[in-house]
């Protein structure tokens, strides 16, 4: 994994981190649960991973701070959100983004 784990309460909600278009919405990727990905630029992509409940669909155009999802378990049994942010592909420390938005 490349992203961060976020804890939480199961169904708190999920917010997306910028606005963009949702290019998948699914549970089809092994290791993350219920999983969005949300295309913000063609430079970078933001996924949220462990969700319980999925609000947005493919194909789907989000605003900044959006709720998209809600908490959901991750494979240990415990709530928490799996975040990563990519950069042409590559993942990114998030932290480094948000702390600047």
């Amino acid at each position: 994994m490349s992203g961060i784990l976020v804890d939480g309460v199961i169904g708190q909600d999920i917010l997306a981190s910028s606005s963009g278009e949702v290019v998948y919405a699914g549970n089809d990727l092994p290791g993350f649960g219920q999983l969005i990905i949300i295309k913000h630029s063609e430079t970078f992509l933001s996924a949220y991973g462990y969700n319980q409940d999925v609000y947005v669909n493919e194909g789907q155009n989000v605003k900044k701070g959006q709720k998209i999802a809600s908490m959901g378990l991750n494979s240990n049994q415990a709530p928490c959100l799996y975040f990563e942010i990519r950069r042409s592909g590559k993942p990114i420390d998030p932290l480094i983004l948000l702390s600047s938005s």
